[in-house]
């Protein structure tokens, strides 16, 4: 526990490099770092300084610095991940994780991310959150991938739609927006999404600004279309936004392409309705969609499912469990039942024996002296966590042991009817 509250207010000399929470007028500093860790070009528009200076919270933005170059990145915010069951739990937001390439294997990651989870520990957070861009890195810190993603390439002409038929063909109606009409109800519509599927995470008017162009990152951006889907009774129940290229065919046939920035719907009459609507579109012949869940409806809502092409199957949102108990308690569960499980964090941030008394309404869990039914790592039980993967998948790779049929019980009571899904990147 002690190597993990390292007080990062005083920097730290790890072979002539200074770990510590950078100020707001090395910002400009520190994306330019962040620009050579994705290796993008390390020049900072004057947009993107302006725009994360909106975000600047003194003590979550780390960098490493040789001299006067930051070399290394870290940033966390504060943020809501819905839990199985709708109900919101504080996390702890991890993005912006660079370290040069000249300055690997120096601990400089280990350091930035054990002061950050310690410190989410204490503020309070039940867990810890990001995107991972490659799968080794972050198991090592206890997380687990707890959703994925898919996306598809819908070939409108194989896909057995009647182009003569109305959409939406029966009730409600599509309108085009503009950036000031997304703003208005995009928030609201989310929440609503929000409440009702796991692992989608929570937005602020920054997000929404910058998705809109209200305030652009760079120089690049490109303005999209907005359609929304009211109800028969006016109630704004979808969104969607969307570019089309402009491509033809050399007998001067077009070949455009509709690619999804964001889809939401509230309701299956919505969400039907918003995919057909894009596959109706003159001169559209293919629609990319944005990330979805693996289990999205999108395929089955085409009369031929096979027009619809996975183009990525991935792991997408990663979760850290920094409290076993709150964790475990914030969700609900398919059916009734307990389990005694142990829990192994190796940082020593969470951990320990509890009894897990589950239903379909919530659960209590509470540490207890009785023999373990199912003994997992922190990593493992953030895998369960939003009933995305098996106990006993789990228990056939050798990375769960079970007492007892502890593993199918798990199953039965952590797993989901519909798989989670986080729709945005951070």
């Amino acid at each position: 526990m002690t190597s993990l509250r390292t007080d990062l207010s005083r920097p730290a000399d790890l072979g002539g490099t200074a770990v510590r929470p950078i100020s707001e007028d090395e910002l400009g500093e520190w994306l330019r770092a962040v620009r050579t860790g994705f290796l993008q070009s390390p020049v900072v528009p004057v947009e993107e300084l302006a725009a994360y200076g909106e975000q600047f919270e003194p003590g979550r933005f780390l960098g490493a610095f040789d001299g006067g170059r930051c070399v290394a990145t870290f940033r966390s915010f504060g943020q809501q991940v819905t839990a199985v069951g709708g109900r919101p739990v504080a996390a702890d937001a991890i993005t912006g994780v660079t370290v040069s390439a000249t300055h690997r294997r120096r601990g400089l990651l280990t350091r930035m991310m054990n002061g950050d989870l310690a410190a989410a520990k204490e503020r309070g957070d039940t867990v810890a959150t990001l995107i991972a861009a490659e799968y080794p890195i972050y198991g090592r810190f206890g997380f687990g991938p707890a959703t994925g993603a898919a996306r598809w390439n819908v070939d409108v002409r194989r896909a057995g739609l009647d182009p003569r038929a109305p959409v939406p063909s029966a009730g409600g109606r599509i309108d085009l927006v503009e950036p000031e009409g997304v703003l208005a109800v995009g928030p609201g519509l989310h929440e609503r999404v929000r409440a009702a599927v796991p692992g989608v995470v929570s937005r602020d008017a920054w997000w929404w600004r910058t998705r809109t162009g209200v305030l652009r990152l760079d120089t690049q951006w490109t303005e999209p279309f907005h359609a929304v889907y009211r109800a028969a009774d006016g109630t704004v129940d979808g969104l969607v936004t969307y570019d089309v290229d402009d491509t033809w065919g050399d007998a001067k046939q077009p070949h455009h392409t509709a690619t999804v920035r964001g889809l939401l719907a509230a309701t299956p009459d919505a969400e039907r309705a918003l995919w057909h609507y894009l596959c109706s579109i003159d001169w559209v012949t293919h629609v990319k969609s944005d990330l979805r869940a693996p289990d999205d409806l999108l395929p089955l809502l085409l009369p031929d499912p096979r027009a619809a092409l996975a183009t990525t199957l991935t792991d997408w949102l990663w979760v850290r469990i920094l409290d076993v108990r709150a964790a475990l308690e914030a969700r609900t569960y398919e059916g009734e039942g307990s389990l005694v499980i142990e829990v192994a964090d190796p940082a020593g941030l969470t951990g320990g024996r509890w009894l897990l008394d589950a239903s379909t309404a919530g659960a209590s869990c509470v540490p207890t002296t009785r023999s373990p039914e199912l003994t997992l790592g922190v990593t493992e039980l953030a895998m369960l966590w939003l009933g995305d993967e098996s106990a006993l998948r789990l228990a056939a790779l050798g990375r769960v042991r079970e007492e007892r049929g502890g593993a199918a019980r798990a199953d039965a009571l952590f797993r989901t009817s519909r798989r989670p899904w986080c729709p945005d990147q951070f």
